[in-house]
Parts: structure tokens; C-alpha cells; sequence
């Protein structure tokens, strides 16, 4: 399990600018602490905890990005592009390395977006957090939420657009 968090943990960092500082292995070890602090968690399966484990590793991203921004306001903010996430990735045979990601990642204003698309859809909410952070396949993100892979895909599809128009607004 440790492998395949440290594969995740590259895999959100790679969205990251050139000066990131956090490590993949610091970024698992924070997400752990974090979950380890769950002491009454009980996780049905790996995807589920996997996908939980991507929530942790998003707010430990965020977090560190909150610190970075709090040191010069707006000097490490990226332009964000979705071109990525307009290829076609609905399909159940899409393995988690080949999960869309933004070219260039502003956390804050995906953290922000994030927040604003739970209220109005929790559902789309925590099927981008599978997907983009945890690289979860559409079958895997299925299993992890208690829902088809139908509905995955167009569940996804719907909040890859709406994504798209808040973080280009």
C-alpha cells in the first residue's frame, strides 16, 4: 500500500510548479498522519481507502499551497488550463496513470472550485478527488463511491465541464 500511496503522491505533485518542495514520501507521511488520526475509520475496501487517502493528500496540498501563498499573496499562483481534461476519459478500460491532469495547477483556485461544486453536487465533488487525486479508473471510482461506471462517466464528464467554467471565470 505504501508503493502504490507514493505513486499517488508523485502523481499529485507533478501538477505542481517547479518550486514545489514537498517530497512525494513527506506528502504520504503528512496524508498518513492525517489518517492515522481517524482512529474510528473503518474502510470497506483499498479503493475506498485509497480515495480517502487522495482527500488527505489534497488537503495537505492545499494546506502547504495556503503557506506558500500566505509568504508572497499570489507570487506561486499558476494560470490554469484545463485542455487535459477535454480528452475522452470516460472509458472503464482508462488506467489510473493515464487519468487527465491540469497542464499548469493553481490548488487554491482547484480547492476553491472543489468547495463551490460540493455544495451544489457532493457526488461530482468526490468523484473529481478519486479521479484527479487518487488516479482512480473509472471502474475503481465506481467501487469506491457505490455507484456505476455508467454513471461515473457521465457524472464525470458533467463535472469535468463545470470545472472547466469555474476556473476559468
Amino acid at each position: 500500500m505504501y508503493a502504490e500511496l507514493r505513486r499517488q503522491a508523485g502523481r499529485a505533485l507533478r501538477h505542481e510548479g517547479e518550486g514545489q518542495t514537498l517530497q512525494p514520501t513527506a506528502l504520504v507521511h503528512e496524508a498518513w498522519l492525517r489518517l492515522d488520526a481517524q482512529h474510528d475509520a473503518r474502510w470497506e475496501s483499498r479503493t475506498q481507502f485509497f480515495a480517502i487517502a487522495a482527500q488527505m493528500m489534497r488537503r495537505v496540498l492545499v494546506d502547504h499551497a495556503r503557506r506558500r501563498g500566505a509568504l508572497k499573496r499570489g507570487g506561486m499562483a499558476m494560470q490554469v488550463t484545463l485542455d487535459a481534461l477535454d480528452r475522452d476519459v470516460a472509458v472503464p478500460s482508462v488506467a489510473p496513470e493515464e487519468v487527465p491532469s491540469l497542464d499548469a495547477l493553481d490548488l487554491l483556485a482547484l480547492d476553491d472550485a472543489l468547495a463551490r461544486l460540493a455544495v451544489l453536487d457532493p457526488l461530482k465533488a468526490r468523484l473529481v478527488e478519486v479521479r484527479f487525486f487518487a488516479g482512480l479508473s473509472i471502474p475503481e471510482a465506481a467501487a469506491a463511491l457505490g455507484i456505476s461506471p455508467a454513471t461515473v462517466g457521465r457524472e464525470w464528464a458533467v463535472a469535468r465541464m463545470w470545472l472547466r467554467r469555474a476556473l476559468e471565470a
